[in-house]
């Protein structure tokens, strides 16, 4: 059973296997995160790690059971109660829920852990899938997405109220 991890420093070489294996697949759908991203890498993520410590943001991995890397889910810019939620997952495991059940179990993380009250989540307008997996997992359309957003496209933004989440 997959499980979702807090990001942390051993993380680092499955989480570089994932984005090398998945580069071309993501790239279909949000902007390429181009050479200079996997040359920088351990800059890069030690960067991650760095924002995680300061409580800005928090930094999820769904990691299978054998260690790889199943997807990733970001909860960043933490501030007033507000933040904003990024994901993505393999290729071998999208349109299969994944995303769906994980972005589902980060929300009630989100108000359970980190006293958020509302995640926002935006999409461009050709990424069909995640727009499905945000309305799924109860986010609601509440506009659109500045083009710079999302690599340049236009988008929607969505968002979730946690308030009423239970407690676990």
């Amino acid at each position: 059973m997959p499980s979702l991890q807090l990001l942390d420093a051993a993380h680092a070489p499955a989480i570089l296997a994932f984005e090398r294996a998945n580069r071309a697949y993501f790239a279909r759908f949000i902007t390429d995160r181009g050479d200079d991203y996997f040359e920088r890498f351990a800059d890069r993520f030690d960067a991650l790690l760095a924002e995680q410590e300061a409580g800005i943001c928090a930094f999820h991995v769904l990691v299978a059971e054998d260690g790889s890397v199943l997807g990733r889910f970001n909860i960043v810019d933490m501030e007033d109660h507000e933040a904003e939620l990024g994901y993505r997952v393999a290729e071998h495991v999208a349109g299969r829920g994944v995303a769906t059940a994980t972005v589902k179990q980060l929300c009630g993380l989100a108000a359970d852990r980190l006293g958020l009250h509302v995640l926002r989540a935006a999409t461009s307008s050709r990424n069909a899938a995640s727009a499905r997996v945000l309305i799924k997992a109860g986010f609601v359309p509440v506009g659109p997405a500045d083009p710079a957003h999302v690599g340049g496209e236009p988008g929607t933004w969505y968002q979730r109220d946690l308030l009423d989440e239970p407690q676990h």
